[in-house]
């Protein structure tokens, strides 16, 4: 029997011109996001991710695109949330940080670096 990835909802939180990473311990940092349930859809998914993982709720989700990365397809939402909010790492999650598209270096896992490199770069991030 052929096992099949199991899809996975991301979300690229934006405040102002600023993404949010999260990281485990000892781990690079990465966008929000996880596995989605059974029970669940993609939208759904984002939205308990990013707030099991970061403590912000929003309404505000938009899809922007399904890509694969390391045979595992991602759901990819933008959310965007007021200056006001603060992300506070939770669960699993050691730190969160808001990041510039100059921010991104090593430290940011490759999959995560290469899809903002692309959002930053086709000017999403300004139509917010």
């Amino acid at each position: 029997m052929i096992k099949t990835a199991k899809h996975r909802a991301t979300v690229i939180c934006q405040q102002q011109d600023k993404v949010l990473l999260v990281r485990k311990a000892q781990a690079k940092w990465t966008l929000p996001g996880g596995k989605i349930e059974a029970n669940e859809g993609p939208a759904q998914a984002a939205l308990r991710e990013l707030s099991e993982e970061t403590g912000l709720d929003t309404d505000a989700l938009e899809f922007l695109a399904l890509h694969e990365f390391d045979s595992r397809p991602h759901h990819v939402f933008r959310a965007t949330v007021a200056d006001a909010l603060s992300a506070t790492p939770r669960n699993e999650i050691a730190d969160c940080r808001w990041f510039s598209s100059v921010d991104l270096d090593k430290a940011v896992k490759k999959p995560t670096r290469k899809l903002l490199e692309l959002y930053f770069a086709t000017g999403r991030q300004e139509q917010a």
